[in-house]
């Protein structure tokens, strides 16, 4: 008998192991996941921004009238660079990048978020959002007269009569902040936005989301081993398809993203996007959600798929 119980208690203890090895066996992702690196997320938003990077070459002397891919046009005049002062003559280099569409603005990081006058930020809808850029051998150069930039209203949906003009500001985390420019002028005239401007760098065409609605904070739980730095959280409001909301601030104690101007409608049907690196590729997920007040909402890995930069901007652009 004595035997017989120690073989039992044995087998037991093998049978245990066995099913605690198969426990572990069907949840790989939590073995095997190791987060990714700040540089690898930061390359993701890099190539991004790449793809949506035109260039041309032209005399400074000369001037340059040059059209991106998606029709918006700007218009450096001839003999109008210099460098502290100086002017500037021969080849030079322009940079341009136009965005639209919040799928693009999630995937570069270039949300439309813009500073209230209290120092709060809430939701901006764009007529476009530029990056200027002219150099010669790699100094960055100013305009002393100012460009002149045209933006068809079909690239955001029509003419919008309460846009104003706003600057980009990019903090030491490489996140964009829109601030008011009284400096730059905009008019509407036919089917396109005008825009006269003296600084290279972002700018956009924008307004402030308006809802009458009681607004809230909200904060959102994302996955073990992802922070501020290695992953982000972006709000997309339904029927919105020029706007993209960023969570901004990180609270490590409870390792949530947070909205904490309090600037979001309750009701508001929205979509919550987790966006982070896995790889040369991108793991994200997408929850569609109903804005309650001072809700959390949490990521787990479980919810995340794996895909490419094509897919992951296809996915976004096909939501509401």
């Amino acid at each position: 008998m004595k035997f017989s119980f120690s073989t039992l208690i044995v087998a037991c203890l093998v049978a245990l192991a066995s099913i605690s090895c198969s426990k572990e066996e069907v949840d790989p992702i939590e073995n095997i996941f190791v987060a990714p690196t700040v540089a690898q997320f930061k390359n993701l938003r890099d190539l991004a921004l790449a793809q949506h990077t035109e260039t041309a070459t032209f005399n400074a002397e000369d001037g340059v009238t040059f059209t991106s891919n998606d029709g918006a046009q700007i218009n450096i005049p001839a003999g109008c660079l210099t460098n502290n002062g100086n002017p500037v003559t021969g080849a030079v280099e322009l940079t341009f990048i136009d965005l639209y569409a919040k799928n693009d603005m999630m995937a570069t990081n270039k949300p439309t978020m813009g500073l209230m006058p209290s120092g709060d930020k809430a939701l901006l809808i764009t007529g476009g959002e530029f990056f200027i850029d002219v150099r010669q051998n790699n100094t960055l150069l100013e305009s002393s007269c100012g460009f002149h930039l045209l933006v068809p209203f079909d690239n955001t949906g029509g003419e919008d009569s309460e846009m104003i003009m706003w600057t980009g500001v990019i903090d030491e985390n490489g996140n964009l902040t829109w601030e008011e420019n009284e400096n730059m002028e905009l008019f509407a005239q036919g089917a396109n936005y005008f825009v006269f401007g003296n600084e290279f760098g972002w700018t956009n065409i924008d307004r402030f989301y308006s809802d009458p609605r009681p607004k809230t904070t909200m904060k959102v739980k994302v996955p073990e081993g992802f922070d501020f730095e290695n992953s982000a959280v972006y709000l997309s409001y339904d029927g919105e398809p020029n706007a993209l909301a960023q969570l901004d601030a990180y609270i490590s104690e409870t390792k949530v993203f947070s909205e904490h101007y309090g600037q979001i409608p309750i009701g508001l049907e929205a979509h919550i996007i987790f966006a982070t690196a896995e790889g040369d590729d991108w793991r994200y997920a997408i929850q569609a959600v109903t804005i309650s007040a001072n809700q959390i909402y949490t990521f787990t890995m479980q919810d995340t798929q794996v895909d490419t930069y094509e897919n992951l901007v296809a996915a976004i652009n096909a939501l509401p």
